[in-house]
């Protein structure tokens, strides 16, 4: 079969399944030129990239037009490059897209008899999601209201031009419109747990503060892609002040960057981390707080395979891969009482939960991790064994994602 992997961001999350088609089937990628070069290859893989002139980065006046503006002349970009592809005679038999940005909206006019299987990942709701949860960054008003539902225009056209579609959790699939989920399975990514998994002879040496801390150390770690509301940051910094008074011989861990992915920028201030540590920094001992950045994969494992107790706090949004990695590795969770994280994690069986906005139940939470050292060690090796049986990469979530691409082609010829 020729496959079509299309992501502005390629491989995104198609990174394993792309490279498992190799080299039975013919396998294309077609995603933004300037992103594809930051991305190492994939054997076996070829890839094309489109290029958005600055015309095509224009936008709407009115702002709740803007998304949907942005996505149909990417998604112009797009098509026009399936077209060139065409014309040189690739002809996909199955197209493995991600909506988000528009490049689905016009795939299945070039290449009508393709089969388009999309990525669902997020479908954006007025209420009871991560509009309007936390009011100190959002307002839950009618005028959001419209934005959100502007918002998700683009995502209905791309959904509409998808024969199949996959979400990552049971709770992103709820989010979908009832009309989608039907012909949307749940499938996660897939975490690969021979790589993220415990190594008790773990160390991470920071040098600067000339530190070498292992698993026998009190390490409180927190991980987000960027340092950000979304991911409860401003939470767990304003707790760092009576952490530290309460835990003399803790060391807190925290890795990201300084952008945001989800959350506005903040008012005043560069970055989050700016932002607040402007608010509580003068509170903080700072040989026992140590920003690391972003890091390279296998440093950032060790850094969760040191950890004593590991905080993931989210929005009712997408769950992200460092959760289930945290988890994989055996780390202690305290994660946060939302439905994303409800869903892998049980109050006192994989981790300890509590509300996202509390600090004094995070503080109790981390707390008895690291007083009950043998409970949280069983609860993180409860933590890896359910990532071992729903979301394991090799084992669960790559053959569940082959079986769909390769089979949704058979069953259109059956049909």
């Amino acid at each position: 079969m020729r496959f079509l992997f299309v992501h502005q961001n390629f491989p995104g999350q198609y990174r394993h399944l792309a490279g498992s088609l190799v080299p039975e089937h013919e396998v294309m990628a077609l995603g933004e030129a300037a992103n594809l070069r930051r991305q190492s290859a994939i054997a076996g893989v070829r890839r094309v990239g489109y290029t958005l002139t600055d015309a095509d980065k224009g936008a709407a006046p009115w702002r709740p037009l803007r998304p949907l503006d942005a996505a149909l002349r990417r998604g112009a970009v797009v098509a026009r490059a399936a077209e060139r592809l065409k014309a040189q005679g690739f002809v996909p038999e199955a197209i493995c897209v991600h909506p988000g940005w528009g490049e689905a909206i016009f795939l299945c006019d070039v290449w009508p008899d393709a089969k388009t299987i999309g990525y669902f990942e997020f479908f954006y709701q007025p209420s009871g999601s991560d509009v309007g949860f936390d009011p100190e960054i959002s307002r839950a008003d009618f005028d959001t209201t419209m934005r959100v539902r502007a918002r998700n225009a683009h995502l209905l056209l791309g959904m509409a031009a998808c024969d199949r579609g996959v979400a990552p959790t049971r709770w992103q699939h709820r989010q979908l419109p009832e009309i989608f989920r039907d012909r949307c399975d749940v499938i996660h990514d897939g975490i690969d747990c021979r790589i993220a998994r415990p190594d008790p002879a773990a160390t991470i040496v920071l040098k600067r503060q000339g530190l070498r801390l292992t698993r026998a150390d009190e390490v409180i770690t927190y991980v987000a892609r960027n340092l950000e509301p979304y991911r409860g940051f401003h939470v767990f910094m304003r707790a760092l002040p009576a952490l530290l008074a309460r835990r003399p011989r803790a060391h807190v861990v925290i890795v990201g960057g300084e952008e945001v992915s989800y959350s506005p920028k903040p008012p005043g201030a560069r970055t989050w981390k700016e932002k607040l540590l402007a608010e509580v920094g003068g509170k903080l001992d700072f040989s026992r707080i140590h920003f690391l950045g972003s890091l390279p994969y296998v440093d950032y494992l060790r850094v969760l395979q040191v950890s004593a107790a590991h905080v993931y706090l989210s929005y009712p949004f997408v769950l992200s891969w460092s959760c289930l990695e945290a988890m994989a590795v055996g780390c202690p969770m305290v994660g946060s009482r939302t439905p994303p994280v409800e869903e892998v994690i049980e109050h006192g069986e994989q981790g300890l939960l509590v509300d996202f906005f509390s600090q004094s139940e995070l503080l109790e939470a981390i707390d008895r991790q690291l007083d009950e050292r043998d409970a949280a060690r069983a609860m993180g090796e409860r933590a890896r064994q359910r990532v071992l049986e729903r979301f394991e990469l090799h084992d669960v979530c790559l053959p569940q994602q082959q079986a769909l691409v390769l089979g949704v082609n058979a069953a259109a010829a059956r049909g």
